[in-house]
């Protein structure tokens, strides 16, 4: 699998989880466990934290 794949995959799946449940510290949790970098794990937050108010405003 190609890295722009995995990436858009894990950004999916921490979507779903930040959407069922919109913890900053959950989501992190979540990125972290994947085993990513901090700060891979912090660019996946604000990510998904903005395409998550791009979807509830649609």
């Amino acid at each position: 699998m190609k890295s722009d794949e995995k990436r858009s995959h894990r950004l999916n799946y921490l979507l779903k989880c930040y959407l069922h449940n919109p913890q900053e510290s959950e989501l992190y949790l979540k990125a972290k466990q994947m085993g990513v970098t901090d700060s891979t794990a912090k660019d996946y937050i604000r990510t998904v934290i903005i395409q998550a108010q791009k979807t509830c405003s649609v």
